[in-house]
């Protein structure tokens, strides 16, 4: 699908079109809840329920000017969002933490998280690192993600890679179902083009 020809709907974001290096691709900020992680601050995509299937869409991220020393570049897609935003899935990916040498933050390049109890914060505090990994990505470049959704599972690839990052079994919202959005979270300058949704039923 053309970014352009699509709407969305910004939840506590700002979203536009904007010509980047000849391209017209979606911008989105955080414009609400600026100090806070893992909320819901995406742009929704309206008029669209998606259950079972494949979302692709192309991204980058950049630092603002004023991203505090912890941003990492936070990016990526919600899923099965439901109508009032209060409970949905999110895989996103940390760019910064791609290609340093510090092995603690590179095992934290990608992210699956579940709004609004199972946060990278409760996954963070419980010791639990199934929902986190490595990649080899970094800012200021395009970077393809897939994911295929089926029941309670996810599967989520980059940049055409044959094999997953992250494969998460059971999905903590289960089989269900809702719209699909563009996230960022904290510093980020993100870029989306290319949105590419496939359903299965």
């Amino acid at each position: 699908m053309e970014i352009e020809m699509l709407e969305f709907k910004p939840i506590n974001v700002e979203s536009r079109l904007v010509n980047l290096n000849g391209e017209i691709v979606s911008r989105v900020v955080k414009s609400n809840k600026i100090m806070e992680f893992d909320e819901n601050t995406y742009a929704k995509l309206a008029d669209n329920s998606f259950h079972n299937g494949i979302i692709e869409v192309k991204m980058l991220s950049k630092l603002l000017l004023d991203a505090p020393d912890f941003a990492r570049g936070f990016i990526g897609i919600t899923f099965r969002v439901n109508e009032d935003d209060s409970k949905f899935e999110s895989f996103y990916i940390r760019p910064t933490n791609g290609r340093v040498d510090d092995s603690v933050r590179k095992n934290r390049a990608i992210q699956y998280f579940s709004y609004p109890k199972y946060t990278f914060e409760y996954f963070r505090k419980k010791g639990i690192i199934d929902y986190e990994g490595s990649a080899d990505i970094g800012l200021n470049e395009w970077i393809t993600l897939r994911a295929v959704i089926n029941g309670a599972r996810g599967e989520f690839y980059l940049n055409h890679e044959e094999n997953p990052v992250l494969v998460v079994e059971n999905m903590k919202h289960g089989d269900s179902k809702g719209a699909i959005g563009l996230f960022v979270d904290i510093g980020t300058e993100g870029f989306f083009k290319d949105l590419r949704i496939t359903s299965f039923d």
